[in-house]
């Protein structure tokens, strides 16, 4: 075998090890939430994990438990691949058909809700890691029941009041504009966003009110008006980080107790290589809470890489050497 030829079989060889290895560590990460209008987790964590004031959300609680809340930017599915209606069936579509967040799949018609009219719109989404990807925001078609579980024909799929590739965040939110069609009572927003370096995709769902009261459900029942939907503080995100399940890849959470295990080996791949891409720019984990030790560590792990490179191109290049001369 050439030289040449050698040194790229065995440096690929050797390296696949020491790859696995740093990407088998890579753990999975929680991005974010649709702020505004406020998503159910994002509301409920907003009012306490341990004391919900709201109805809805101490439903929510009791169904699936604190810890969801604390999780409130980890709605997701590692390797959805944009095959989102076969993988979340009816009914579970708030949850991501994850048991974790089932409390968010409740049907029922008092959920905090965040007051909308028809037109322009401005969407805010929270988020705590920044990936390449598209957003797309879909609505409840007329005559929506909030009282029945919510299913894929629920929702207007076909006309997505808004779409967004690759907004650029700031203050720690994504913000892109849609239009709101004419509706009345009780409606919900359901938001995707799939990234574009990974198969992964993140969910939410956020219960809006047309005309300002949920009087008229669009159910023909009638119910007193939802609580008005608010936002957590960062005060509020800042002291319930240390309680989170889920890693952020260096992106503000720096635990490494709060690890999850990745969902798929394309899942870590894309993370890893998202992570060393990021290493040297302060900037961006300035954007995304992280702090530089994030970027030492990711260089230290590229540097691993090149020197073992380095020494068995250096080896291979040596025994080739040697090989010419005892065959003259």
């Amino acid at each position: 075998m050439p030289a040449r030829r050698m040194v790229a079989a065995v440096a690929t060889l050797g390296l696949t090890p020491l790859a696995l290895t740093a990407l088998a560590a890579a753990p999975a990460s929680a991005h974010g939430t649709m702020g505004d209008p406020v998503s159910r987790v994002a509301q409920c964590y907003a009012e306490g994990p341990e004391s919900p004031s709201s109805d809805a959300c101490k439903a929510a609680v009791a169904a699936g438990g604190t810890q969801a809340l604390y999780d409130w930017n980890g709605v997701r599915i590692g390797d959805a691949n944009g095959q989102h209606q076969t993988l979340i069936p009816d009914g579970k579509l708030c949850s991501a058909n994850s048991e974790e967040f089932k409390g968010l799949d409740l049907a029922r018609a008092d959920w905090p809700a965040t007051s909308v009219s028809s037109g322009s719109y401005t969407f805010k989404y929270r988020v705590t890691a920044q990936h390449k990807g598209t957003f797309k925001v879909y609505i409840t078609k007329a005559g929506y029941d909030p009282t029945q579980p919510l299913a894929w024909d629920d929702l207007d799929l076909d006309n997505p009041v808004a779409t967004a590739t690759d907004p650029v965040a700031s203050d720690g939110y994504y913000t892109f504009s849609g239009t709101l069609p004419e509706r009345s009572g009780s409606q919900l927003l359901y938001a995707v966003w799939q990234r574009s370096d990974s198969p992964e995709a993140f969910y939410s769902c956020s219960d809006v009110t047309f005309g300002g009261s949920s009087a008229d459900s669009g159910s023909g029942t009638t119910s007193s008006p939802t609580p008005s939907a608010s936002a957590p503080s960062e005060e509020q995100i800042e002291e319930g980080a240390d309680e989170s399940t889920v890693e952020h890849h260096g992106h503000g959470d720096d635990d490494a107790s709060t690890s999850a295990e990745p969902t798929t080996t394309s899942e870590t791949t894309a993370a890893a290589a998202n992570d060393v891409q990021a290493a040297g720019t302060t900037e961006n984990l300035a954007e995304t809470g992280g702090d530089s030790s994030t970027s030492y560590i990711a260089m230290g792990g590229a540097a691993v890489l090149a020197i073992g490179a380095a020494i068995l191109f250096g080896s291979v290049r040596r025994r080739a050497v040697s090989g010419g001369r005892h065959g003259r």
